[in-house]
C-alpha cells in the first residue's frame, strides 16, 4: 500500500512539474512571437501616421481612409529641396548668409516636386501593403478613423487613429494568456492592441506602446 501511495505521490510531482514547465514555456512562446509580430505591426503604424501627417499638412484634414491615403502618397507631388554645398566657417564668421551664397553661385538650392511616396519612403515603397497587418497567418486590414476633438483652448483639433486589435493579431497564439493579456489592457483602461493617434482624447498622433 505504501508503495502504492509513494508511486502516486512521485506521479503527482512528475505531472505538476510538467504542467508548470509546459505553462512557463507557453508564456516564452507566446511573449515571443508576440513582440516579433508587434514590431512589424509598429513599423507599419509609423509609416501610416508620417503619412497621415504629410497628408494633413498639404490638406488640413486627415485622410478619410486607406484608398485615399493610397491616392495621396501615388499622385501628389511634394516639393523636396536639393542641397549642394554648405557655407564655411569662414564664411558664417564673415556674416554671409545662405540666401547670398545661393546668388553668388557658392552652393545650390533649388526645390523640384516629387511624388509623396517617394519624398516620404522612397521610391521602391509598396503603398499598397500599408494598410495590411504584416503579420503572415493574419487576414486583416487596420481600423482606421477620423474625428475632431475640441482642445482646451478651444480650437477644434483634426484627429485621427489607426490600429488592430489583440484578437486579430493573436487570435492564432494560446486562447488563455491572450484572454488574460486583454483583460489586463481593459483593467487599466488601455486599448486591446495597437494603435496610433487616438478619436478620443488629443495624443499628437502617439502609439500607445511609446
Amino acid at each position: 500500500m505504501k508503495i502504492v501511495v509513494k508511486i502516486l505521490l512521485v506521479g503527482a510531482v512528475l505531472l505538476l512539474t510538467y504542467m508548470c514547465f509546459r505553462s512557463i514555456m507557453g508564456n516564452v512562446e507566446f511573449d515571443s512571437e508576440r513582440e516579433i509580430r508587434e514590431t512589424a505591426i509598429q513599423a507599419n503604424l509609423i509609416d501610416i501616421r508620417k503619412a497621415q501627417i504629410e497628408y494633413k499638412n498639404v490638406y488640413g484634414v486627415h485622410a478619410a481612409n486607406f484608398e485615399e491615403l493610397g491616392t495621396f502618397l501615388k499622385e501628389k507631388k511634394l516639393p523636396f529641396l536639393i542641397k549642394e554645398g554648405t557655407l564655411t566657417d569662414e564664411q558664417l564668421e564673415k556674416g554671409m548668409t545662405e540666401k547670398e551664397a545661393v546668388k553668388r553661385g557658392l552652393i545650390r538650392r533649388d526645390t523640384i516636386w516629387v511624388l509623396a511616396k517617394d519624398t516620404l519612403f522612397g521610391a521602391n515603397y509598396n503603398v499598397d501593403s500599408m494598410a495590411i497587418v504584416p503579420v503572415k497567418t493574419v487576414n486583416a486590414r487596420f481600423q482606421m478613423d477620423t474625428a475632431t476633438l475640441p482642445s482646451s483652448s478651444g480650437y477644434t483639433v483634426h484627429v485621427f487613429e489607426c490600429g488592430v486589435k489583440y484578437d486579430v493579431y493573436l487570435g492564432d497564439l494560446d486562447r488563455q494568456l491572450l484572454i488574460n493579456l486583454k483583460d489586463e489592457m481593459q483593467k487599466m483602461g488601455k486599448y486591446d492592441g495597437l494603435r496610433v493617434g487616438s478619436i478620443k482624447e488629443i495624443n499628437n498622433n502617439a502609439g500607445n506602446w511609446e
